[in-house]
């Protein structure tokens, strides 16, 4: 089993930033690669970023796309998601998800195995 914590949310005005970590416990040599979904309410959670554990690849959803940066700190069994100049439409729970076995499509949440509780982020306009 793995166990993922996130932290970082919080309010912040349109155009700013917050860092959100994921933190990984448990089984975590199994982990192959990380993701960050969100859900806004009354909306579907949707994929944001993933990484590869190995290897570093990146992938986006175009939404985020360079304002966004997904990163890895393998010593410390943490994943991160930098948001910059954040919008209102970013106000959502941010989770925080695992996958074990190579995922072929990394933007589809059924990939993954392990979540986290999720971490509110309001951008107030």
């Amino acid at each position: 089993q793995v166990q993922l914590v996130e932290s970082g949310g919080g309010l912040v005005q349109a155009g700013g930033s917050l860092r959100l970590s994921c933190a990984a416990s448990g089984r975590t040599f199994s982990i192959y690669a990380m993701g960050w979904f969100r859900q806004a309410p009354g909306k579907e959670r949707e994929f944001v970023a993933a990484i590869r554990w190995s290897g570093g690849n990146t992938f986006y959803a175009d939404s985020v796309k360079g304002r966004f940066t997904i990163s890895r700190d393998n010593a410390k069994n943490t994943v991160y998601l930098e948001m910059n100049s954040l919008k209102a439409e970013d106000t959502a729970v941010y989770y925080c998800a695992a996958a074990r076995l190579p995922i072929v499509q990394p933007r589809r949440a059924g990939e993954y195995d392990y979540w986290g509780q999720g971490t509110q982020v309001i951008v107030s306009s």
